[in-house]
C-alpha cells in the first residue's frame, strides 16, 4: 500500500481534494504542451486543460504582457505566491491557466459543469481559481505527481 504525506497547500476549499496523475497522463500532457507553447510567464510556465467526456473542451495558460512592460508589484515587495493579486495587474486571476481554460471552453460554446480540469506547473490553486472552478461546475482538479516538489518555489 502506498503510503501518501499529507501536503499542506495555501489554499484548499473545504470539502474538496486535489487528485494526482502520471506524467504519462494524456490530459497531463496535454496541459504542459500547451504551458510550454502559451505560457507569458518566464518565471513559472503553468496550463490547464478542461476535460467533458474524455475530450479537451478548453485551454488556457498563464501570464499576460503587463510583467515585460512594467515588471511585478508583487516581486518587488516580496510578496509570496498566492497573496495580493490585487498588487498587480499582470498577477491578476484572470491571467492564471485555470480560468483563461474555462473562458475557452465557455469560448466555444462548450459546459463545464461536471468537467474535470488538469493543471500542470503548480502544486495547489489560489482562491480565486478554485472559485471560478467551482463556479463552472468542475468536478475534479488534478495535478502532476510530485508537483508539491517540482513546482513549490519555496522548497
Amino acid at each position: 500500500m502506498l503510503f501518501r504525506m499529507a501536503i499542506q497547500y495555501p489554499y484548499l476549499p473545504e470539502g474538496r481534494e486535489i487528485k494526482y496523475v502520471s506524467e504519462d497522463n494524456v490530459f497531463m500532457r496535454a496541459a504542459r504542451d500547451y504551458a510550454l507553447a502559451h505560457s507569458l510567464d518566464n518565471f513559472q510556465k503553468t496550463g490547464s486543460v478542461v476535460v467533458q467526456r474524455e475530450r479537451v473542451i478548453g485551454r488556457g495558460a498563464n501570464g499576460s504582457l503587463y510583467h515585460k512592460e512594467y515588471g511585478c508589484e508583487r516581486v518587488r515587495q516580496h510578496i509570496p505566491t498566492g497573496d495580493r493579486y490585487d498588487l498587480c495587474e499582470g498577477c491578476h486571476p484572470k491571467n492564471h491557466s485555470e480560468p483563461k481554460a474555462l473562458a475557452d471552453a465557455r469560448t466555444r460554446g462548450e459546459t463545464t459543469h461536471g468537467a474535470d480540469l488538469y493543471l500542470y506547473g503548480h502544486w495547489w490553486c489560489c482562491k480565486p481559481c478554485w472559485d471560478a472552478m467551482i463556479d463552472a461546475g468542475i468536478r475534479n482538479v488534478y495535478l502532476l505527481e510530485g508537483s508539491e516538489k517540482l513546482f513549490n518555489t519555496k522548497r
